[in-house]
């Protein structure tokens, strides 16, 4: 389980970016944090992994306390911290073999990894992750070879490479089409049902987190102002989070986008039959 209490993060200039935010994220859960831009969303996960240091509060995964950590424990409590990128953070240049075996660093001496030397274990590992993430003929693929679906899929088999207890998930969607954006939050919460592993998704699309998310937190300068299922998630909560809008005609256009999605393929479909 994660636990935090009263995470706060103060910027030098005197700007709170976080102000004592607690929450629970039990085993198996995947819980989606929402809110406008600034709100604290993509501090919130990096303090966790103290990419961000916190200015208080704590970070508890199971009974190790994180932010009392010294530098050496730190790196070694982060292998149980998966963390999944935006823009998929990938050394381009590298086959996608390599770069889920990267994921491994964490529990290989330096000169294994700098001669990429890894063990017929974390090579076998890697082949299954590839597999399940269904890359596994793009595993000598250069990674600036793929497109954005496919980097999102080996950045999601990087991260479970490390065997992590937590998934931390930075807007995997953000530079996606609407349907491998919802292919890739498919898989994600595939995966976390079946390793019965927590995750933290941040997410800036509203509907697509009302449908696979199990929890929503909402977050507004800093401060958490809804945590609930996501049919809790009304206009009004909406309103809370983000401010007033015009949320059914928001909501109609995200169908209407949808149906047009749904037109086109079916038409590329027919065209070639």
């Amino acid at each position: 389980m994660l636990h935090l209490e009263r995470l706060t993060k103060t910027y030098r200039t005197g700007e709170t970016a976080l102000s004592e935010v607690s929450l629970d994220v039990p085993e198996g859960q995947i819980m989606g944090l929402i809110g406008p831009s600034g709100a604290g969303k993509s501090t919130l996960i990096r303090c966790i992994n103290r990419l961000v240091e916190p200015s208080a509060g704590k970070v508890m995964l199971g009974a190790v306390d994180l932010v009392a950590l010294g530098k050496g424990d730190l790196r070694r409590q982060r292998r149980r911290i998966g963390m999944i990128f935006q823009e998929y953070a990938l050394v381009e240049r590298l086959t996608v073999m390599e770069n889920v075996l990267s994921g491994r660093l964490g529990y290989v001496p330096f000169w294994r990894s700098f001669l990429r030397r890894y063990t017929p274990a974390d090579i076998a590992r890697a082949y299954r992750l590839l597999d399940r993430v269904g890359l596994i003929d793009h595993a000598d693929k250069r990674a600036d070879a793929l497109s954005g679906g496919q980097r999102q899929r080996v950045g999601i088999a990087r991260a479970l490479a490390q065997e992590p207890e937590l998934l931390l998930v930075d807007e995997p969607t953000a530079s996606l089409d609407p349907k491998t954006s919802r292919q890739i939050m498919r898989l994600l919460t595939e995966i976390c049902a079946e390793r019965n592993l927590p995750a933290i998704v941040n997410i800036h699309d509203v509907p697509l987190a009302q449908q696979f998310m199990q929890r929503i937190v909402g977050l507004r300068a800093g401060r958490v102002v809804f945590d609930g299922p996501p049919e809790a998630l009304t206009e009004s909560a909406l309103t809370e989070i983000y401010g007033a809008e015009d949320w059914n005609a928001m909501r109609q256009g995200d169908g209407e986008q949808a149906e047009a999605e749904a037109d086109a393929k079916a038409r590329l479909e027919a065209l070639a039959r």
